[in-house]
């Protein structure tokens, strides 16, 4: 049975497309990490080389069994190892039919020492959509062992 929640692209700090010019992470940390998760067998060479930052404003979310894990990834001489989690997932626009096989990025918060996110953001690694816009409306679909779309009570 697949679940889905209901959110929005919203603008992120840059840093795993490297858009935000961080001298230490020149063509972004997901260009950086991507060599290491090869290795462990994940490969995102069909992915952009970014995250989309999916707010759920009206959802709240428990993420389940991943179905990659790769623990104390050192992918950077400048921070500490960290551990990373990816559950598969399919993102949709609302104003499209088409829908994208992708996979929900979850650098560890507990490992993580930088860019936190807002509890509420899921960041989505993605195959390149054209169009795609600050502020388009998204569904994401997931199975439930994966994560799990709780509507939020108003």
């Amino acid at each position: 049975m697949i679940n889905f929640a209901n959110g929005f692209i919203k603008k992120g700090y840059g840093v795993a497309s490297g858009k935000s010019k961080d001298k230490r992470f020149p063509n972004g940390t997901l260009s950086m990490q991507m060599p290491f998760f090869i290795h462990q067998g994940l490969d995102l060479k069909d992915f952009f080389p970014g995250t989309l930052n999916v707010s759920l404003p009206k959802h709240s979310y428990f993420l389940g069994t991943a179905k990659y894990f790769f623990p104390l990834v050192k992918w950077s001489l400048t921070l500490p190892a960290e551990n990373f989690s990816f559950f598969p997932c399919t993102l949709q626009l609302v104003s499209q039919k088409e829908k994208y096989d992708s996979l929900i990025y979850w650098p560890h918060p507990s490992t993580k020492p930088e860019f936190f996110q807002d509890p509420n953001i899921l960041e989505i690694i993605a195959p390149e959509i054209d169009n795609i816009r600050y502020g388009d409306e998204v569904k994401i679909f997931a199975e439930p062992e994966s994560v799990i779309f709780s509507p939020l009570l108003d």
